[in-house]
């Protein structure tokens, strides 16, 4: 499975990005893609997944500002973020698999919130 992410860049506060991860090869192993995001220094953790049959999980600090999306038909998932914090700030990881931390990764996406 390959996976290519895009959509990063920098933004102000309170504004909104979406990023969009498309995913190619042998997808069909897949039931779980979703979203994790690193900060300088700091551990990689979960930002938001989403299953094959639907269900939706986010991080608590980004419930209610981020939205995980998937087009079926362009094998593609989007994060859309609103309501951005500087403390957003990282690089963000498309991930795909079975559960959490899957073994496909897609490059990194660097999200800048500053004003």
């Amino acid at each position: 499975v390959q996976l290519q992410a895009s959509g990063g860049g920098l933004v102000q506060p309170g504004g909104s990005l979406r990023l969009s991860c498309a995913a190619s090869g042998s997808i069909f192993s897949v039931n779980v893609m979703g979203w994790y995001r690193q900060a300088p220094g700091k551990r990689r953790d979960v930002v938001a997944l989403i299953s094959s049959t639907g269900d939706l999980n986010y991080a608590d600090s980004v419930k209610g500002r981020f939205t995980i999306s998937r087009d079926y038909a362009k094998n593609t998932v989007y994060l859309q973020m609103d309501s951005l914090k500087p403390e957003d700030t990282a690089l963000y990881y498309c991930n795909a698999g079975r559960g959490l931390f899957g073994p496909y990764w897609g490059q990194g996406t660097q999200v800048t919130v500053s004003s």
